[in-house]
């Protein structure tokens, strides 16, 4: 069957790495730990995906700027005491390396930062089998089409043959902006109802389905 495709970019965060619930964690303990109001678990799961600081905006709104930077370090020193404990999905791993065999350019568009992600990519040796990857570091933050735009015209790759995968609204929303298809999976972040509306074309409810429809259809 001919390829659909020849660029898959994937989000990291509840897409290939199960990090919702230690992101989510680490955001509700920041706000404990710096005295802003508590949140619940679903408002802080929700906004994974966006930037630090849209993060913190749409958490919080306009709090003054000491309070949203103490927020931001609180919440990073949490983060990293315990970014090497997340796990890829099962089956991401060979996914990838599969998928980089059957000829496809592989990339990450994610709303980590730089070192977020550089970190990850080296913790579960996966960096070299992506061709590109962008972050909200070089990037206007999701759904801005900022990341995927530089990430064809680097890849030489046309919107039509490019797949974009993730677990939230800003990744489709980001996906429909750039013009290209995008899948949505709900073992992630956010549950289909708030995402189904951009018209993914697939849905997944586990890794192991959204593998296996790659392998055989993308």
């Amino acid at each position: 069957m001919p390829k659909q495709f020849d660029l898959i970019v994937w989000d990291w965060d509840g897409t290939l790495a199960d990090s919702t619930g230690m992101i989510t964690h680490a955001i509700l303990k920041a706000a404990e730990q710096v005295g802003l109001p508590a949140i619940s678990a679903r408002a802080a799961s929700n906004i994974i995906g966006l930037g630090l600081r849209e993060s913190i905006h749409a958490l919080y709104g306009d709090i003054p700027a000491e309070q949203a930077q103490a927020l931001a370090s609180q919440y990073s020193a949490n983060y990293y005491a315990g970014e090497h404990e997340i796990p890829l999905f099962e089956g991401a791993a060979e996914t990838i390396t599969a998928l980089n065999k059957q000829g496809f350019k592989l990339a990450v568009a994610t709303g980590k930062g730089r070192r977020g992600l550089n970190s990850a990519l080296e913790h579960c040796g996966l960096g070299n089998f992506f061709h590109a990857t962008r972050t909200v570091d070089e990037c206007f933050s999701k759904p801005h089409p900022q990341m995927l735009d530089e990430l064809m015209d680097h890849l030489v790759v046309m919107p039509e043959r490019t797949l974009m995968i993730g677990d939230t609204s800003y990744d489709l929303h980001m996906a429909q902006n750039a013009g290209v298809s995008a899948i949505g999976v709900t073992y992630g972040a956010q549950a289909a109802e708030q995402w189904q509306h951009l018209n993914p074309i697939a849905q997944f409810n586990d890794f192991s389905s959204l593998s296996g429809w790659l392998l055989e259809n993308a």
